[in-house]
């Protein structure tokens, strides 16, 4: 079972189990990470689950699509490093991904 590691904006981390198929998004909301609000239940048609990937990170998790750009626009903050973890499919590959939640959500 792949480990995600959430660290808010206080710097604060939290790691926790992550099924695979599952969504970054999906799994902050089952693991009661409060700093994910997933306001539109993972449609991509907000950004209240905007996260920075880490660095590290980027790569296998990919770049956002066309429409993710778009929400991305209502983001706070927005980095090149930003995703809505909506977005982002829970693979074996993921194991040990590291993500921060902004100061602010949309």
């Amino acid at each position: 079972m792949p480990k995600i590691t959430y660290i808010d904006s206080g710097g604060a981390s939290r790691t926790v189990d992550a099924d695979v198929g599952a969504t970054v998004m999906e799994t902050a909301i089952r693991k009661q990470y409060s700093r994910h609000r997933g306001r539109c239940g993972g449609a991509c048609a907000c950004a209240t689950c905007h996260v920075y990937v880490d660095e590290a990170w980027r790569a296998k998790t990919g770049e956002p699509s066309p429409m993710e750009e778009d929400m991305l626009d209502f983001g706070y903050d927005v980095r090149a490093n930003s995703r809505l973890s909506c977005q982002i499919k829970v693979t074996p590959e993921l194991d040990g991904l590291v993500v921060t939640t902004p100061e602010k959500q949309a």
